[in-house]
């Protein structure tokens, strides 16, 4: 006997079934496309086969390109990220990561919460993937558990100095040290969501296995990337920026046709 379907007939024509890209791309119904990049475009080390070619043929064909991405480094060096990896920046209308959206909350500082965050921290970041620098945040980078205000996680292969160097650690260590801040209570930003990335053949813990455990420890943590709100809000003041853009465009005939020579 065989299994009857949930989905009502009339339900049925809002889904269609794709072998791939090209379709949607020569229909042109979709302007933005919004693609990750990590297992999406490339595998950290190099781009998937085709991928370079099909985001060509979207960007000929009218398509806006938007990398939409979890990595906690901030979004031009995405792109310097795309460039070296032989994907033309032309093709991108831009990044949004988490990573930029961190640092942009922590400048501003006018979200309630990121403003009663303290100026003292513990850095969490890279070691072999390349510290990620904090460099006009005026946070003070502190070792002492008992000298921080919260802790900013980038990474999980070594610990911030005041110098401005990481020192390396394993996430045994480091989840030693957030026992300690969740006895403390101090809260947790957290720039890479992800529990885990690909790179190559090989996953890479990311900074989400440790918010999960300062939770599990108790300890308050601020997400920062997709799905949560505040990325998805990013996303839709980024496009409706390009639109009003495009409409001063489109405005000023003679302004249009100088950019499209």
């Amino acid at each position: 006997m065989m299994p009857q379907s949930s989905i009502k007939s009339s339900d049925a024509q809002l889904f269609q079934t794709l072998n791939g890209l090209q379709h949607l791309s020569e229909a042109r119904r979709f302007k933005a496309w919004l693609l990750d990049q990590f297992g999406v475009v490339h595998d950290g080390k190099q781009p998937y086969p085709g991928a370079i070619s099909t985001l060509k043929k979207l960007a000929s064909n009218g398509a806006r390109i938007v990398i939409i991405s979890n990595s906690s480094r901030r979004a031009s060096t995405t792109m310097e990220k795309m460039k070296s990896l032989g994907f033309d920046p032309s093709l991108f209308v831009g990044a949004i990561t988490s990573g930029e959206l961190t640092h942009q909350y922590l400048q501003r500082r006018d979200d309630d919460w990121f403003a009663s965050l303290g100026r003292s921290c513990i850095h969490m970041t890279w070691s072999d993937r390349g510290a990620i620098s904090l460099e006009g945040l005026d946070l003070q980078i502190v070792e002492n558990v008992e000298e921080a205000d919260f802790v900013l996680a980038h990474g999980t292969e070594a610990l911030g100095q005041s110098s401005g160097a990481a020192c390396p650690m394993s996430l045994e260590e480091l989840e030693k040290i957030l026992e300690r801040c969740a006895a403390k209570r101090i809260p947790m930003v957290v720039a890479n969501p992800d529990f885990v990335t690909v790179e190559a053949r090989a996953l890479r813990v990311m900074p989400g296995t440790l918010a999960a455990k300062y939770e599990k420890l108790g300890g308050e943590v601020k997400w920062m990337g997709k799905p949560d709100k505040v990325k998805l809000s990013s996303i839709i003041l980024f496009f409706f920026s390009l639109f009003i853009w495009f409409l001063y465009l489109y405005s000023r005939p003679s302004l249009f046709s100088k950019l499209q020579m």
